[in-house]
């Protein structure tokens, strides 16, 4: 397999990754009144969920440069 496939193929994953992160079910599970450091925990999930796929977006496409 070629590595533009390899790295198509990740990419992929990564988003569906971020459609279940980001899915209204997932979503209802945090919608509480608890606060995570003075935040609220839905506000804490999303900030972490989409820092998450910031940083595996970026190790994806740093691999890719280096072959």
């Amino acid at each position: 397999m070629s590595w533009r496939a390899e790295h198509s193929q990740r990419l992929v994953a990564l988003f569906v990754l971020g459609c279940l992160l980001f899915s209204v079910t997932l979503l209802t599970l945090f919608d509480r009144g608890a606060t995570v450091f003075g935040v609220p925990l839905l506000y804490a999930y999303l900030f972490g969920a989409w820092m998450l796929l910031v940083a595996l977006m970026a190790l994806v496409v740093e691999r890719s440069d280096q072959r």
